[in-house]
């Protein structure tokens, strides 16, 4: 009887334990941003994290034609398409639901922000993109496209 229960117990703990910790590439995946404009796939490349535009509500200009980067402070690469630029780069995996060290891009700005990647759960994703400290910053909420 001893056995049996201690069994259970031990069962009990590792399902647990399984099924409450977050694997680092939950965040994989493609996500949509918190305006609905566009749909930002992630992927873990060496064990960091990178986020690329994969889709856009609207993505020709008033002329037809495909959107540019026109923003970026780089003038190399203002007449870059929207689609393919990487918005998300170098995020670590820190704890449990928490990928950090990464930045965000904003091409509505051209400016790159210090930001934080918390998974409220497997489809709903809080993104904070910061100045300095992170009580300085906006967060948005993306959504897992299934």
């Amino acid at each position: 009887m001893r056995k049996l229960l201690c069994s259970i117990l031990i069962n009990l703990f590792v399902y647990t334990i399984a099924h409450s910790q977050t694997n680092a590439d939950d965040i994989a995946g493609t996500w949509l941003n918190g305006t609905g404009k566009a749909h930002i796939k992630i992927d873990n490349i060496k064990g960091y994290y990178f986020g690329r535009i994969v889709w856009l509500k609207e993505p020709l200009n008033k002329e037809g034609k495909p959107k540019t980067d026109g923003k970026n402070p780089d003038k190399n690469k203002q007449n870059q398409g929207l689609l393919g630029i990487r918005l998300l780069d170098g995020f670590e995996y820190k704890s449990e639901n928490n990928w950090e060290k990464g930045t965000i891009y904003d091409p509505e700005n051209g400016k790159t922000y210090s930001c934080k990647i918390y998974l409220e759960n497997k489809n709903i994703m809080k993104i904070r993109g910061y100045i300095g400290i992170s009580l300085i910053g906006r967060t948005d909420t993306w959504t897992r496209i299934k």
